[in-house]
């Protein structure tokens, strides 16, 4: 058993089952590192009951979800909260900390609105991936719930937090740069 051998052998197919997981290359290179590195310390231990790649990527998957939870601990959740449009809520009571103003023009008439679009299109865009998919598919595309759950691998309850989510954000940044006159971009 030789690492190199492992690497020219498994490489890709690990390297790809980590970008899977992580979405960042040097995140993913890191994880194939530590498991080739992993492996190496314990070949002895290896009895042959698998072959080397479901071993290698039984050791990616730990690997995986040690980073998790290594990542989880340290969260910095106040900083995450700040862009999080449910901060706008009263933790205690869910009531509204600071309300949204209220919108006078027509719905209708705005949706004609060249500029209106423009400034809603690049409101969508700085959504987060998974919120900016979603209110995608379900507002852009007509796609319904379990559509969406399919395509995405997600929960119906998570399709609906992360429409919840992306429709506040999508309002507070429509207040800021439609509504509350300032300058889009």
């Amino acid at each position: 058993m030789n690492p190199q051998q492992w690497l020219v052998e498994h490489g890709d197919i690990l390297y790809r089952f980590a970008m899977q997981r992580a979405q960042n290359e040097d995140l993913a290179a890191d994880l194939v590192q530590d498991t080739l590195l992993a492996a190496w310390k314990s070949k002895d231990s290896f009895s042959g009951n698998s072959t080397v790649r479901t071993w290698l990527i039984g050791i990616l998957k730990h690997k995986w979800i040690d980073y998790l939870r290594k990542e989880i601990r340290q969260r910095d959740y106040a900083t995450l909260a700040e862009g999080d449009p449910t901060a706008w809520f009263d933790p205690n009571n869910g009531s509204w900390l600071k309300k949204p103003q209220q919108w006078h023009d027509d719905p209708a008439s705005l949706c004609q609105d060249t500029q209106f679009f423009q400034v809603l299109q690049t409101c969508v865009q700085y959504l987060p991936e998974k919120q900016r998919l979603v209110f995608d598919m379900r507002e852009l595309q007509g796609l319904d719930s379990d559509e969406i759950c399919k395509a995405c691998d997600v929960s119906a309850t998570n399709v609906h937090v992360l429409l919840h989510r992306a429709r506040l954000a999508l309002r507070q940044c429509l207040e800021t740069h439609w509504f509350g006159g300032k300058k889009p971009w």
